[in-house]
C-alpha cells in the first residue's frame, strides 16, 4: 500500500489482482499485425520508454517483439479496459495456444507483472527440443488453469 497512487514513483506496488477477460476483442488478423511468432505473450505499458511493449516467453527468456502503435491502439478501441492496466506493473496476457486450430478458446488476462515473468520462467526451466517438449506444453496448461482460478471474471466494455 505504501506505494499506491505513485504513478512517478521509482518504487511501485505489484498488483495481486488477476482478471480473466471474457469477451475479449482480438482478431486474427489483429494478431497477425503483432508480430508475434508464438502464440503466448505480454504486453506491459512501461513508463520509462513512454511505450507499450509487446514481449513473449522462450527458451532464452523474455524477447521483445517490435509493436507498432497503430496495432495496438487498434487493439485498445475494441478493449477499453486497456487504458486502466497500470504502467510497469500490470500486463495483458494473451494465451492463444489452442486458437490455431480453435482446440481451445483463445485467453486474456490483465495480470500482475511477476505473474508473465512466471511464465517465461517456467517456459525457459522446462524447454526441451525444438517445439519445447510435451512436459512444457503440460506445465504452460497448469500454468494458465491456475490462473484462471485465481482470476475474477471482468466482462470487457467495447466501444460500439
Amino acid at each position: 500500500m505504501l506505494f499506491d497512487g505513485m504513478e512517478r514513483s521509482k518504487y511501485k506496488r505489484v498488483p495481486r489482482r488477476i482478471e480473466f477477460l471474457q469477451g475479449f476483442a482480438l482478431s486474427d488478423a489483429q494478431w497477425d499485425s503483432l508480430c508475434i511468432p508464438i502464440n503466448l505473450a505480454f504486453f506491459v505499458r512501461s513508463s520509462i520508454e513512454g511505450r507499450t511493449l509487446a514481449l513473449y516467453p522462450s527458451p532464452a527468456g523474455a524477447v521483445e517483439s517490435s509493436l507498432t502503435l497503430e496495432a495496438w491502439n487498434a487493439i485498445v478501441e475494441c478493449n477499453p479496459r486497456l487504458r486502466k492496466m497500470q504502467s510497469d506493473v500490470e500486463a495483458l496476457l494473451a494465451n492463444r495456444v489452442g486458437k490455431p486450430n480453435d482446440a481451445q478458446p483463445a485467453e486474456y488476462y490483465v495480470a500482475p507483472i511477476d505473474e508473465c515473468y512466471k511464465l517465461v520462467g517456467l517456459i525457459r526451466a522446462n524447454w526441451k527440443g525444438l517445439s519445447g517438449g510435451t512436459e512444457l506444453w503440460t506445465e504452460v496448461a497448469h500454468f494458465f488453469d491456475s490462473l484462471r482460478t485465481r482470476s475474477d471474471t471482468e466482462r470487457v466494455e467495447r466501444d460500439a
